[in-house]
């Protein structure tokens, strides 16, 4: 019979309080990262043109949540996200000793900082190796049951930051409406126009659980509402 949502939050709990028995702070203040994902694979691939299969760059830091994880003996493979792509990273006992024993307590969804060379594997994979391992934030509420998609629409549109981190096409969208919307700013306000933001009113109340301002439209005799967003 599978765990319900509840038990799940309660295990992670346990985990938290076992984190903090062990001297681990699970919400650190502060992590200086050197690289994204995306720039840390860009690096080593201009490094490898160079010193070809047994290229190696530096060391880069890296911050992510964590989407898979995947245990070989004295190794573990963890898989990170963070807002410019997915990269594979290395954990090995011998290199981390004792900070090793921090997977006992990790989940899908928590937050790590890696800092470590980036190589490629034998399977041809692009990873970083950790030297160094630190939990950033500890998830207690686990992510959707399919990382790969979530399909509930109520959940979905309701729920839009689920809905981003489950569903890679719609965060590539969200990415690309931002970068549109920012490309039309920066045109408009170099010919010398000014953006101001005015109310809009749509037929259907929106915004969650929000209290929506109503008003009459008398000449299309119907009720509008504000929209929630960006007012």
């Amino acid at each position: 019979m599978p765990e319900s949502r509840s038990d799940l939050v309660n295990v992670r709990l346990e985990k938290l309080a076992r984190l903090r028995a062990k001297g681990i702070e699970p919400y650190p203040h502060r992590y200086e990262r050197s690289h994204t994902v995306s720039e840390s694979i860009a690096a080593f691939e201009s490094r490898e043109q160079v010193d070809g299969k047994d290229a190696k760059t530096d060391d880069v830091t890296l911050a992510g949540r964590v989407v898979a994880v995947r245990g070989m003996g004295r190794a573990t493979f963890v898989d990170l996200l963070d807002g410019s792509g997915r990269m594979q990273a290395l954990l090995r006992r011998n290199q981390l000793e004792s900070a090793y024993d921090l997977l006992e307590d990790l989940d899908v969804g928590d937050w790590l900082g890696i800092k470590g060379p980036v190589f490629r594997t034998r399977a041809g994979e692009v990873t970083v190796e950790a030297l160094e391992l630190t939990l950033l934030c500890k998830s207690i509420r686990p992510l959707p049951e399919k990382w790969h998609g979530l399909a509930d629409t109520e959940i979905r549109y309701r729920q839009r930051y689920l809905d981003l981190v489950a569903n890679d096409e719609v965060r590539q969208v969200a990415l690309l409406r931002s970068r549109t919307l920012g490309a039309i700013r920066r045109f408009m306000d170099g010919r010398g126009f000014i953006e101001v933001e005015t109310p809009i009113l749509v037929p259907v109340a929106a915004g969650a659980m929000a209290q929506p301002f109503i008003t009459h439209h008398n000449a299309l005799d119907r009720d509008l509402y504000v929209r929630i967003a960006t007012e």
